[in-house]
């Protein structure tokens, strides 16, 4: 088992952060939460404590975050309740989170690799028991051997492999309360035992092999989990990446110098040279430029700044150096607050009770109260101890967890693999449950109903390609949208550009210009999505964009909404462009020039109403939003921030995938709530069965395979299309 490093009291104040308003925080790496009950049974400790204000669990990250009133900071108490309580501890380090979840990859895979090779072992051991029992030639000495090589074998590699399930259940009865680790690790135990048992007495049958086999195909939907859970942890890691990872500070002397991001203060004084990201917060003292703010918006024009702009950390200088007064740290940046909105969306998510989780509420103190029936029962009625410990033991086989466990994660590996065919990849263990809940869509415009790429429409091939070699100098998207559609070719001489106006420069021994109205002395205001064009001295010509819907934009919208969804649209794009989206696919609620703030806020008020939100998004303005939702989808072509804050991601450019996995998550519902039943079922008539003595713990083995072997039939429908239905 994993050792966490404690450090001493004394040393924690060095990791105490000073909040805002006074206070401070903390941040402690908790290696043993695994489920929402750990969750609530920390939160609930720690925020108790004296001087805490506030206690945050990360379940995915296994990160707690506690707050302090002023002057009230003691992190040695908080250590040692959590110590107490049965987890320890220490300060939040992400590369010792890391090593911590590699460490229990492989502790899953040695237990997996340990498990298969004691199914395949053991077996070969069983085999000639069985065979016997059909009326082969098999002597009491061979058949004995064969029963201790069985154990020598089966009963190691079944006690090593179960350890992630016994150490699970142990938890969770020192919190008082039962899991589905909980019935699985006494019926290993217990099968174990009692297959000693009869081969020291002599008996008719061991089942070693039916211990490690449940052991093995319980721990491949473990370790498959686990990776689930690693894909989906990394978006705020991923959000904070994309702050630039130092900055050029002048000092008062006028030099420059390159310092790490997290020494920059408020009231340094910053450069930012064109090309370059944003590194902090912070307000245009000198110098004027055009900002590339699609990543925090989702505005796909830039936004030109002057002297007394403010400019958010993320964004990119397209042009102009920029000298920048520091108005914030890193830690409280735009970034870094869609980052916190990230991971408080990720903590509420991990809230979500699964179906397997709500079945074990109910299955594992009924199974445990009819084996302890049965034995005391049988007891009571004259039979042996050791005859009503067999009916015993063959009630918790016959009801051993196995399908019930198998229920879930079967059909969640059937729909995942059909949705892989389809071009989505399902990135979260509950994803597809919280999927087939929706009952409201929230889509971004730019880059989800459109293609999110600016596209040059209605220019005569003359004039692009001569526009085209003054495109191919500058990095404005419009700009490249032109050198786009030209195809290669030559740059322009002696090229100049306008920070926030275009470009001018000759093009065959001619002067021309390219960029806003303004700049090539048109009158009006001109509008974001077109560039102007001409020689100096000739007619200017006008150059206009557009951000293509999706081909099936329209009937994806339709098909949601004849599946009972209601749709919106938010977007931080201008109203213009997204009034007209709408009236294209026929969405009556939308909203304009929305921040990642105004979108988280949108989803909270939504889920607040009682509505079930997907949300698909593809920004980093999405990303908070992405998070908070009950499901949230996300397109191949997104942000990597943003995909690893979705549940599922799908590529190309058709959006009626997006409905495809709706219908796939609904049907894996269906399919899951079919297996819970007959689970139900089998073990109504098994467990009755079982304890009337009709059935032995050999044939209750085989009856526990079997009704395993049903639930994954099932599963595989997952997906397939309904008679008559056209889904």
């Amino acid at each position: 088992m994993a050792v966490t490093e404690i450090i001493p009291p004394a040393d924690l104040r060095a990791f105490l952060k000073p909040r805002d308003g006074g206070g401070a925080s903390l941040e402690l790496l908790v290696p043993d939460i695994r489920c929402a009950s750990c969750l609530g049974k920390v939160e609930r400790t720690v925020a108790a404590l004296p001087g805490v204000s506030a206690a945050r669990v990360n379940l995915t990250r296994k990160h707690l975050t506690v707050d302090f009133s002023r002057g009230a900071a003691d992190a040695g108490r908080v250590i040692a309740a959590l110590d107490q309580l049965g987890y320890p501890a220490s300060p939040y380090d992400p590369a010792q989170a890391k090593r911590q979840h590699d460490r229990e990859g492989r502790e899953l895979i040695l237990a997996l690799a340990v498990a298969g090779f004691g199914v395949m072992n053991t077996m070969m051991f069983s085999v000639p028991i069985w065979a016997g029992l059909f009326g082969q030639e098999l002597g009491p000495a061979a058949r004995t051997l064969m029963m201790w090589f069985s154990g020598v074998v089966g009963a190691p590699c079944a006690l090593f492999a179960g350890m992630p399930f016994f150490r699970s259940a142990w938890r969770s009865l020192k919190a008082r309360r039962a899991n589905m680790d909980v019935p699985i690790s006494i019926g290993v135990i217990l099968t174990l035992a009692i297959s000693f048992s009869e081969t020291v007495l002599r008996g008719r049958d061991v089942y070693f092999d039916a211990a490690v086999s449940l052991l093995f195909l319980l721990l491949v939907g473990r370790w498959l989990e686990h990776r689930l859970r690693a894909r989906a942890s990394s978006a705020a890691a991923d959000l904070l990446a994309l702050q630039a990872p130092s900055a050029t500070l002048i000092d008062g002397d006028g030099r420059l110098r390159s310092v790490p991001l997290a020494e920059v203060s408020p009231g340094d004084r910053v450069l930012v040279r064109p090309g370059e990201r944003i590194p902090v917060d912070g307000r245009v003292v000198e110098g004027a430029g055009q900002l590339d703010n699609s990543l925090l918006t989702g505005e796909t024009a830039p936004a030109a700044v002057a002297i007394g702009s403010l400019c958010r950390a993320g964004a990119v200088n397209l042009s102009g150096a920029l000298t920048l007064v520091a108005t914030a740290r890193s830690d409280d940046s735009a970034v870094a607050a869609i980052a916190r909105l990230v991971e408080a969306g990720a903590q509420s998510r991990s809230k979500y009770v699964r179906l397997a989780d709500k079945a074990a509420a109910i299955y594992v103190p009924f199974v445990h109260a009819v084996a302890l029936a049965t034995f005391a029962g049988g007891w009571v009625l004259g039979l042996g101890p050791r005859e009503a410990l067999i009916r015993a033991v063959a009630v918790l086989i016959v009801t051993c967890p196995c399908a019930l466990g198998l229920a879930a994660p079967a059909v969640q590996i059937t729909a995942s693999a059909r949705l892989f065919r389809r071009g989505v990849l399902v990135k979260s263990g509950a994803a597809l449950e919280r999927l087939a809940e929706v009952n409201h869509v929230i889509l971004d415009k730019t880059g989800v109903l459109t293609l999110g790429r600016p596209r040059l429409i209605d220019a005569p091939k003359r004039i692009v390609a001569q526009a085209a070699p003054l495109a191919r100098a500058s990095r404005h998207p419009l700009a490249r949208a032109v050198a786009e559609a030209a195809g290669e070719g030559p740059l322009a001489g002696e090229v100049l550009e306008h920070p926030g106006q275009g470009v001018e420069g000759l093009i065959g021994g001619r002067r021309a210009r390219l960029g806003r109205a303004a700049f090539l002395g048109v009158a009006g205001e001109g509008d974001e999505t077109e560039l102007w064009f001409g020689f100096d001295g000739e007619t200017r010509v006008r150059l206009r964009f557009e951000d293509a819907l999706r081909a099936d934009a329209a009937a994806a919208v339709d098909a949601l909404a004849a599946r009972g969804l209601s749709v919106e649209i938010l977007s931080g794009d201008v109203a213009s462009a997204v009034r007209r989206v709408a009236c294209e696919t026929d969405v009556t609620v939308w909203r304009a020039g929305c921040t990642p703030q105004d979108k988280a806020a949108v989803v909270e008020d939504r889920a607040a109403a009682g509505l079930k939100v997907l949300m698909i998004g593809d920004g980093l303005n999405d990303a908070p939003a992405l998070a908070k939702a009950h499901a949230a989808m996300a397109p191949g072509s997104a942000l990597e921030a943003s995909q690893n804050a979705a549940d599922l991601v799908f590529s190309g450019e058709a959006l009626m995938t997006v409905v495809e996995a709706v219908d796939i998550a609904r049907s894996a519902r269906g399919r899951a709530l079919e297996n819970f039943g007959f689970a139900a079922l089998y073990n109504a008539v098994a467990a009755p069965a079982a304890m009337l003595g009709l059935i032995n713990p050999f044939v209750a083995a085989i009856a526990m395979s079997g009704s395993s072997l049903v639930v994954t039939l099932n599963a595989l429908r997952t997906g397939l299309p309904r008679k008559g239905s056209g889904a």
